[in-house]
């Protein structure tokens, strides 16, 4: 329960060091960050059109997760610590000149995923990937932190296709 801190606890720690979620255990295999999770989980899964086999195809994947990591991501939770999740902990008005400079970093980011989807339904080859997962987790709460994907109508239709999935609305908040 994150909100009660257990995520801080020793039982919690031998799992992940860095006290941060999520992490996966699998036997005796302890793994920590959201991208190397699914990585692992879709190669116990074997899809190869989920996430290719050919070095390619696996390393385009590997770009955008990597992309999403340091730049897309850190922009959008930035936003939403700052629009979200202080007021449900408590901690007082956002930001605004930090909610300015991390929307422009989203903007920025944005507009470069946009562009590479011009002409395409997914970000990696034909079919959905890893690739797409790993953004479109990012942008689960943008709505809700205000920002619009309405100047940027590749991203937007593009996860429109994301939110489109059953699996997906399962695990929309």
């Amino acid at each position: 329960d994150f909100a009660k801190g257990e995520h801080k606890k020793p039982e919690f720690l031998a799992i992940n060091p860095a006290g941060r979620l999520p992490a996966l255990v699998d036997g005796s295999f302890n793994l920590s960050e959201s991208r190397a999770i699914g990585s692992y989980l879709a190669e116990q899964k074997g899809d190869a059109s989920f996430y290719p086999t050919e070095a390619k195809g696996r390393a385009d994947v590997a770009r955008w997760q990597f992309f999403d990591a340091a730049h897309f991501a850190p922009a959008l939770s930035t936003i939403a610590f700052e629009k979200l999740l202080k007021a449900m902990m408590g901690l007082g008005a956002p930001s605004e000149s930090v909610v300015a400079e991390a929307t422009g970093r989203f903007e920025s980011n944005a507009k470069i995923i946009d562009a590479h989807l011009t002409g395409r339904d997914w970000l990696v080859g034909k079919t959905l990937t890893l690739a797409d997962l790993t953004l479109a987790s990012s942008l689960t709460y943008a709505h809700a932190c205000g920002l619009s994907l309405d100047p940027l109508p590749n991203l937007k239709a593009w996860f429109g296709r994301i939110r489109e999935l059953e699996a997906w609305r399962a695990t929309e908040p």
